[in-house]
């Protein structure tokens, strides 16, 4: 077995053991409890939404004939979106009865069936293509994520530069990415505009990251607080300064290296174990990361990747509806 088949495994197993802030799926939907309050908040919003930009402002309860009809893959891929079409039906077609073959977060093959429909001949023509933008979007970001998770398990996490926000993220989510912030609010993050935007002109960037991180108060963080640097003196700098003021707190600091590479990445992280300060933060890298650059993150020693290529502009997975008798 080689190094890269072994790194994987290894990440895979720490996995198991080690939840990361970014880990915040579990607050939209698990396997065993479904879809969570502030999910489906979210699909009501844009179910709304979709539909009234299709024309459909009120609920069809169906006058035509019966008809059957069935959701097909035409490509390989993770499902996504079949509780987003629950909810939809629910509301805005109840006449539709659904049966799934294939769940959230289930594998589906080229030719393979995800579901059967039933209902008012009028009422399922009048949703297809609706239900099939959601289905096709969703499971689109799904297999993407779960592409990239295939090479880092638990490692690849989303930004907040989505399409459709938090739908977006549970689809990350159920492809095996970590969901990163769910909200703005969701964890306290410092990026360079916010230290733009000190009133001290005077004040280079590392003496604010560590004016801002002495004034933190630690027990009104939500998750996590997350400082965005820009070389190595601003990461070395967060990293002793949290160590200093807050090293009996339980909430947990991330830095992100903006743009840093590899090999920059793995440098930083050699200097904080030189200071004894790696287990004082987690480092998380952003920037230029591509699914083809996974490889060489393999030894940088990073905990996180950060990316919008697995959520934002990413081909919606080939799905077709096919009308029968």
């Amino acid at each position: 077995m080689g190094v890269i088949e072994n790194q994987v495994i290894l990440r895979i197993n720490m996995a198991d053991t080690t939840k990361l802030p970014h880990d915040r799926g579990h607050l939209l939907w698990t396997a065993e409890e479904g879809v969570s309050r502030m999910l489906l908040s979210s699909m009501d919003r844009w179910v709304t939404a979709i539909l009234a930009d299709d024309g459909i402002d009120s609920p069809a309860f169906g006058s035509s004939d019966r008809i059957d009809a069935t959701i097909v893959a035409k490509g390989d891929g993770i499902v996504a979106g079949t509780a987003m079409v629950d909810h939809l039906l629910q509301i805005w077609a109840p006449t539709i009865q659904v049966n799934w073959r294939a769940s959230d977060g289930k594998k589906v093959a080229n030719g393979e069936e995800i579901a059967n429909l039933s209902g008012c001949k009028d009422s399922i023509l009048l949703f297809e293509r609706s239900i099939l933008n959601i289905l096709g979007h969703l499971s689109g970001i799904a297999t993407e994520t779960r592409r990239w998770a295939s090479k880092a398990a638990r490692q690849v996490a989303c930004t907040r530069k989505t399409t459709w926000g938090l739908l977006d993220k549970w689809a990350v989510h159920l492809g095996g990415g970590l969901t990163h912030r769910l909200t703005r609010e969701d964890a306290l993050m410092i990026k360079e505009n916010d230290l733009a935007a000190m009133d001290d002109s005077s004040l280079t960037n590392d003496q604010k990251i560590a004016q801002l991180i002495q004034s933190q108060q630690t027990d009104q963080l939500v998750s996590f607080i997350e400082i965005e640097v820009r070389n190595e003196k601003e990461a070395l700098t967060a990293a002793a300064v949290w160590h200093q003021t807050h090293h009996n707190s339980d909430a947990e600091l991330v830095i992100m290296l903006d743009n840093f590479g590899p090999e920059r990445c793995k440098d930083v992280a050699a200097q904080l174990s030189d200071m004894g300060l790696r287990n004082v933060a987690l480092l998380e890298a952003s920037g230029n990361i591509t699914y083809d650059s996974l490889d060489d993150w393999f030894e940088s020693g990073v905990d996180v990747l950060s990316t919008s290529a697995i959520n934002r502009g990413v081909p919606p997975l080939d799905i077709s509806m096919m009308m029968g008798e």
